[in-house]
């Protein structure tokens, strides 16, 4: 089954970026790494053509890597161009600590352990049918990637606007099941976190117990031996 890449933090990091861009002309500007993990990140605010393939060099503070860029965009005036990068065979990650920070779970006021470890996430790849309701277009067909009873995260490199109301069908086992979602989290050349909002509890916790189901070595990890 495919998975979701490694999660990413997301956090706005000020880093110095440099290379050769498209031009053949080296460069050295100030940027924002955005959605980071211990091998890549998200490049924003980028003035500087680049090209898939091309190798720069980031550095967050003291430290500095090596980075292969893997997709480019021109995401307008604001953001300028962005760029996914991974980081080169043999560098050592800049940001370890900020990873690390990530990795300490927030408490919830609204959520008890036992809702915590009903609402466990999958890492599986599960079919799902998207439309823009404000829209109300072409179906899209996808699949989710990290998925759980209340959401699930849908990679795409055009990811729709966060507050998107959308329009979701799946299936538990037989039954077509059809909701309301929302975008919660828009990550461009990366993908979109989606709450389902139109399903009850009820029919959330049934979606939970079909992809333990699905999954169960992933979901016995979680709950520990008994």
């Amino acid at each position: 089954m495919a998975s979701r890449p490694e999660p990413r933090v997301q956090i706005d990091l000020h880093v110095r970026v440099w290379g050769m861009g498209a031009d053949g002309h080296p460069f050295f500007q100030n940027a924002h790494a955005r959605n980071i993990s211990n091998h890549g990140a998200l490049l924003s605010g980028m003035e500087h053509e680049l090209t898939p393939g091309d190798v720069i060099g980031v550095q967050y503070e003291e430290k500095k890597a090596r980075f292969r860029v893997i997709w480019v965009i021109d995401a307008g005036p604001l953001q300028k161009i962005q760029a996914g990068v991974q980081i080169v065979d043999g560098q050592e990650c800049p940001w370890p600590k900020e990873i690390a920070a990530s990795e300490v779970p927030a408490p919830a006021a609204s959520s008890s352990p036992q809702n915590k470890r009903r609402f466990v996430r999958h890492k599986l790849s599960f079919s799902l049918e998207l439309q823009d309701e404000r829209s109300m277009g072409v179906h899209m067909q996808t699949s989710a990637t990290d998925i759980g009873g209340r959401g699930c995260y849908v990679e795409t490199i055009m990811p729709l606007a966060v507050g998107t109301p959308l329009k979701v069908n799946f299936w538990i086992e037989s039954e077509k099941v059809s909701t309301t979602g929302m975008v919660r989290a828009s990550d461009p050349g990366v993908g979109m976190g989606i709450e389902f909002t139109g399903l009850s509890l009820a029919d959330q916790e049934r979606l939970q117990h079909h992809l333990d189901k699905l999954d169960p070595g992933h979901f016995t990890s979680h709950l520990g031996p008994k």
